[in-house]
């Protein structure tokens, strides 16, 4: 049986995301691990389709590849919970297994309590120049959520933003 290896880039130390995940990509293929090699063709072909959609193809930063990949990692985590929810554990196993392959690529997320103090900072920096309430929603939001992309729900942080905020 193979042994799967750690990537090495190939193009003098300089290597990127997409470049790390198609060299991944391979190892897993020989390796003949099935799960990581379609999880990563999958995560490729998505990185592939952003690339050439819009007026001309172009190529992605390691930030856009980034963020297809956590919007792909995301797409999985529905996916369980609609499958769990539809008695269907086999589907949402497979989610589950596929995400676990996407989150070696992603960055470690910040925990609700991390978010939360980033947030009451933003709120009380704005108090203190007289923004409160909800017309400082905007504002927070635009402080915050750079600070946490890819790395927390926006969703999630929108609402802790607003019950801060109330």
């Amino acid at each position: 049986m193979a042994v799967l290896r750690a990537s090495t880039p190939h193009n003098g130390g300089m290597s990127t995301l997409k470049e790390t995940l198609q060299t991944d990509l391979t190892t897993a293929i020989r390796g003949r691990d099935q799960l990581t090699a379609a999880t990563l063709r999958m995560a490729l072909t998505a990185v592939t389709n952003e690339e050439v959609s819009g007026k001309s193809a172009r190529t992605l930063s390691d930030a856009e590849v980034m963020g297809v990949l956590t919007k792909e990692a995301k797409k999985r985590r529905e996916a369980a919970t609609a499958f769990t929810d539809a008695s269907r554990p086999e589907l949402a196993d497979r989610e589950l297994a596929e995400l676990s392959v996407l989150d070696r690529y992603l960055p470690e997320p910040l925990t609700a309590e991390e978010v939360g103090a980033l947030v009451d900072a933003a709120v009380a920096r704005l108090a203190d120049e007289g923004v409160t309430g909800m017309p400082a929603m905007g504002r927070v939001m635009k402080e915050v959520s750079p600070q946490v992309a890819g790395r927390f729900d926006g969703g999630q942080l929108a609402a802790m933003v607003r019950a801060a905020l109330a």
